[in-house]
């Protein structure tokens, strides 16, 4: 494949010689550039996403892009793109960039270039800095892309140093690109990592949210980790990971919980039947977070986590917070870690049909992603013991399958609805209604679907306990 793509054009799809031709009769240049000839270069995609970089100002291309009678918008103007539908393809349009950073502020201050070498020399890595003209078909590549996707792996096109600078968010991408393209990172980019990690405290939350995000979906998301640890830069947005490294894992099957965690991540991504989950792949990396802060010694002398679980939860809130997840995605995160030890002991035969019905109901939505959470855990290396554990876990998933065939597990609620309980009990709408409501619910996931008449004799045996009706009954 090296050989392939160190001799290899990529072929342009035909919409884009179309527009090429527009902006040349215009008398500008348009590129191809990009990720989208990277990904060309190496069989991933067929020009997913088209983006141009043009000789022309946005306004101009603006103008040229609506007389063409296409749809356009303008969200990005303010940095030379605009955006538009062209012959059914989303394109994205930029004008030379020559960017220039105050390197205090987080945003780039945006001057115009007037070359296609000056626009790919101000990009992040080299692989990304390729063009094809359209409709010449001219390949440009001045800082040898080509050549590092040859070669797997990732350079800058300027100084390391220089480009860091210009923008920390780059170091966080090398890490993401990594992961994605399971490129090695040379060793002058590793070493500015390493030197200006800090750096990256001077972007904001989102931008590093959103590349994180990335990077947990990408195809093999620990080689991005290990790179963010290795370098500093987990420190800056995410120290919790780094803080894993020193703790010795209460199995004694791993070097610490670190290397745990990746094997729990990788494990994660297997388990995984269609596109990238990034919640439960976050809910992989963040699972033990709670555990240096529990750290306990047993009467055994082992060492132990009691509750890490419950402190994982909260710690995995706080910090996805502060990197503006949405709330959702916090939650569900938060669930997962929380209710990743539930099942152990299930083994042991100490489970009732009520236990499982609580399991199933306290995962809710998120029970898919607990089972495969669960099962990713199971890291030891004694062949006997994951093999019990899988036998275990699969012992209990057939449970639930035979229980929810008697019962509508997802849906559990009590025999009696609010309407009901407040004509039984002759109580308007309020307190009493929810606590007999839930008393209610205690009771059918402890013993399963009542008949009406079992439901009413429970309803009116706490009703007369609680004092609500003291003549309840009889």
């Amino acid at each position: 494949m090296s050989d392939r793509i160190a001799t290899a054009v990529p072929s342009v799809p035909p919409v884009a010689d179309e527009l090429g031709r527009a902006f040349a009769d215009a008398g500008f240049e348009l590129h191809l550039v990009g990720g989208s000839v990277r990904d060309a270069l190496l069989g991933r995609a067929a020009w997913e996403d088209l983006d141009f970089a043009t000789s022309a100002r946005p306004e101009q291309t603006l103008e040229l892009l609506e007389r063409l009678g296409t749809t356009t918008w303008t969200t990005g103007a303010a940095f030379g793109t605009i955006g538009a539908m062209f012959q059914g393809e989303r394109v994205e349009v930029t004008t030379f960039r020559a960017d220039q950073y105050d390197r205090v502020s987080r945003n780039p201050i945006v001057a115009y270039g007037d070359t296609l070498e000056d626009d790919l020399r101000r990009r992040d890595f080299t692989v990304n800095a390729m063009a094809v003209s359209v409709p010449e078909h001219v390949f440009s590549d001045p800082f040898d892309g080509r050549g590092d996707l040859a070669r797997r792996v990732l350079r800058t096109p300027a100084t390391p140093e220089e480009s860091f600078a210009d923008d920390p968010l780059r170091m966080l991408r090398a890490a993401r690109f990594a992961a994605q393209l399971e490129f090695e990172v040379d060793a002058d980019v590793r070493a500015a990592m390493t030197a200006m990690s800090g750096d990256l405290s001077r972007i904001t939350a989102e931008r590093v949210r959103d590349e994180f995000v990335k990077l947990m979906g990408a195809a093999d998301p620990v080689l991005g980790l290990r790179l963010l640890v290795d370098t500093g830069l987990a420190e800056v947005f995410l120290p919790e990971l780094p803080a894993l490294k020193m703790q010795i894992d209460e199995h004694a099957q791993h070097k610490d919980v670190y290397e745990h965690t990746l094997t729990v991540v990788r494990n994660a991504v297997a388990l995984e039947d269609g596109a990238p989950d990034v919640v439960l792949r976050i809910a992989a990396l963040l699972h033990d977070i709670g555990k240096p802060d529990t750290k306990g010694m047993g009467t055994d002398g082992r060492v132990t986590f009691h509750h890490h679980e419950l402190a994982g939860a909260r710690m995995a809130k706080r910090r996805l917070r502060e990197l503006k997840f949405p709330k959702e995605q916090i939650t569900a995160i938060a669930h997962l870690i929380a209710l990743h030890l539930r099942f152990y002991g299930y083994g042991r035969g100490e489970w009732t049909d009520s236990a499982v019905r609580r399991y199933v109901t306290d995962a809710g939505d998120e029970l898919a992603r607990l089972h495969k959470l669960t099962r990713s855990d199971v890291t030891t290396r004694n062949k006997r013991k994951a093999a019990r554990l899988a036998a275990d876990y699969d012992a209990l998933e057939e449970r639930i399958a035979r229980i929810e065939e008697e019962e509508d597990l997802a849906r559990v609620r009590p025999d009696l609805d609010g309407n009901e309980i407040m004509r039984l009990l002759g109580v308007p709408p309020g307190r009493v209604v929810g606590e007999a409501w839930q008393h209610l619910k205690e009771i059918r996931l402890d013993r399963g679907p009542l008949s009406r008449d079992e439901a009413e004799a429970e309803l009116w045996r706490w009703a007369k306990e609680r004092g609500v009706l003291p003549d309840a009954g009889e």
